[in-house]
């Protein structure tokens, strides 16, 4: 799995740090997204799957590789 995000589309709703806090972030200075981790292990495929599907700014790119 290969992860991306669009910081321009994020709205900062933060649903993806709550979610995968060990995969997102939320920049301090502005409150978007901010990626940890592009390629999660298969463990935390899960809950990076739900924080992408949850973004109501569709910021969050998957693609399994």
């Amino acid at each position: 799995m290969e992860l991306s995000v669009d910081r321009e589309r994020c709205i900062g709703a933060g649903m993806c740090a709550l979610i995968a806090p060990e995969i997102f972030d939320q920049d301090e200075a502005d409150g978007r997204v901010r990626l940890l981790d592009s390629t999660p292990t298969a463990p935390h495929h899960p809950t990076a799957r739900e924080a992408a599907h949850s973004c109501p700014a569709a910021a969050i790119g998957l693609r399994d590789r």
